[in-house]
């Protein structure tokens, strides 16, 4: 058992299609893989969410969507405009809990960056992080304005003893420019390790075997791909 909770640097840098990519991975290497869905916001009732990306892409049928609420904001305040209750961060663990009991692999898909609040206590992503004593995979984008979101959500996570699994960049362009160029090396030094992948921008149009191909360029081994980091670098560096 193994669970992986997928957070971001904010809204929009690719964490479904990074989880996506983290599960097509596992499913290929014959883990029983579950992903779990704490609270999807921005769709309506019958409309597809997260998960139905993470189905079509991946492959995988073992998926949980915990809570849903229609307006595109943080869980907490979707909850409160939809005059719901907001998701309960102990049920919530209680669910990955279960559903890890005979899974090889959970991921956990959070809302948002590491710090959105859940409910009106301000519960996070990073609690449940930390209930379930997992570590986390942060999802960057690579443009400018990157390094300070990484940093901020790097530190949030140290001063919470939280274990960072690697940064992935959810959507590298195909003509990457100096900003994007010249981030790598910085991602790389504020996590203190290489690069844990770079998926290419666009893969989420990707039909299921094309994806496949693609999460396994654009994941590193840790993950079950054969990103090298070290080439990904010299290239970021020569294209400078």
């Amino acid at each position: 058992m193994s669970v992986l909770v997928v957070t971001g640097t904010g809204t929009g840098v690719g964490k479904t299609v990074v989880t996506a990519a983290v599960a097509a991975l596992a499913l290929t290497r014959g883990v029983t893989v579950a992903v779990v869905k704490p609270a999807q916001t921005g769709v309506g009732p019958d409309e597809p969410g997260d998960l139905e990306d993470v189905r079509r892409l991946a492959g995988v049928t073992d998926l949980h969507e915990h809570a849903r609420y229609p307006d595109p904001l943080s869980p907490a305040s979707a909850a409160r405009n939809a005059g719901r209750a907001a998701l309960d961060l102990g049920d919530t663990t209680r669910l990955v809990q279960s559903v890890a009991t005979d899974r090889g692999l959970v991921l956990v898909e959070g809302a948002g960056g590491l710090l959105v609040r859940y409910d009106e206590e301000g519960a996070t992503i990073a609690d449940l992080a930390y209930r379930l004593d997992a570590p986390l995979l942060v999802v960057a984008d690579p443009g400018l304005g990157t390094l300070n979101h990484t940093a901020l959500t790097l530190e949030a996570m140290a001063h919470r003893g939280l274990v960072l699994a690697g940064v992935v960049l959810g959507s590298w362009p195909t003509n990457p420019d100096l900003a994007c160029r010249r981030n790598v090396r910085d991602l790389e030094m504020l996590s203190a390790r290489p690069l844990s992948g770079a998926m290419p921008a666009g893969a989420g149009h990707l039909d299921a075997a094309e994806f496949l191909l693609a999460a396994r360029a654009g994941l590193g081994p840790d993950l079950g791909g054969a990103f090298d980091a070290a080439d990904f670098r010299r290239a970021s560096d020569r294209a400078t």
